[in-house]
């Protein structure tokens, strides 16, 4: 069962690495301090990004819960 959830805990680490890589800049970094660039909170997310957004929040989620099971199981 332990080594079960380590690959399983691992699989969703590459998956949500990726996730994030796909997603789209949301900010010019420092440059966007004089307000001009798009930001966050400028507009509502849509399409692929929005998936993307989803994607991550959820793997980020598994990858914290099976991590947490995984450290108590060890210990």
């Amino acid at each position: 069962m332990l080594t079960f959830l380590m690959v399983l805990d691992a699989i969703i680490s590459i998956g949500l690495i990726g996730a994030i890589l796909g997603q789209e800049a949301k900010s010019g970094g420092m440059g966007g301090m004089d307000g001009s660039s798009d930001t966050a909170f400028s507009g509502p997310v849509r399409g692929m990004d929005a998936l993307l957004a989803r994607v991550t929040i959820v793997l980020a989620v598994l990858f914290a819960v099976i991590t947490i099971i995984i450290a108590k199981m060890v210990s």
